[in-house]
């Protein structure tokens, strides 16, 4: 297996599990992670936030840590990727206005590359009109986003994770493991013990 390149679209409080254990994750096996936020530039941060169910009725919301950039988010071309990666939090909210995100969304659409979204993530894929006739898991509260972009909500739990084709989504960040290894299959990456 050769290292893949994955550009991964972060933004202020998108959700801190989602960002920095998928980060930790590919770069631990040897993949490389441009992980970039629009108008912000390489060792500049971005807010976190962590999310956590805690009984109520949606999850709790509090502040995270800081996590630095290591790319230029206007230096980037999508063409040069591997891979692109989504995570959730209220990120995704603002993040779908911006048409150059939008366009990178679609590129890797159009080119059949791996895509992993979790959580809020299909808010952008929404907004990319990239899930009419296709099945993803996204947050419960996003179901009704997916079926308005003509998708279909895979209903699964929320440690679990649904690959279609170039896609593997998840409900949220208790699924790390199944949607991290799901998406390492799909970028061909082989782990021995």
């Amino acid at each position: 297996m050769s290292a893949k390149k994955i550009l991964m679209l972060c933004g202020d409080f998108g959700e801190d599990y989602e960002i920095m254990v998928p980060f930790q994750t590919l770069l631990a096996v040897g993949h490389q992670v441009d992980a970039v936020c629009p108008d912000k530039e390489a060792g500049q941060t971005i807010a976190t936030s962590i999310h956590d169910f805690e009984g109520e009725q949606t999850y709790s919301e509090k502040r995270g840590h800081n996590f630095t950039l290591n790319a230029t988010f206007a230096d980037i071309d999508a063409k040069d990727y591997d891979a692109l990666l989504i995570p959730g939090g209220r990120a995704p909210e603002y993040l779908r206005l911006n048409e150059d995100v939008i366009a990178i969304v679609k590129h890797f659409f159009a080119e059949n590359k791996p895509v992993a979204a979790i959580c809020h993530g299909v808010q952008i894929l929404a907004a990319a009109k990239v899930l009419n006739g296709r099945e993803c898991s996204a947050y419960p509260a996003c179901a009704p986003e997916v079926e308005l972009a003509g998708g279909k909500y895979a209903d699964i739990a929320i440690d679990g994770a649904h690959v279609e084709g170039n896609l593997v989504s998840a409900p949220a960040w208790p699924a790390h493991p199944a949607w991290l290894a799901q998406f390492l299959q799909l970028l061909g990456t082989k782990i021995t013990l």
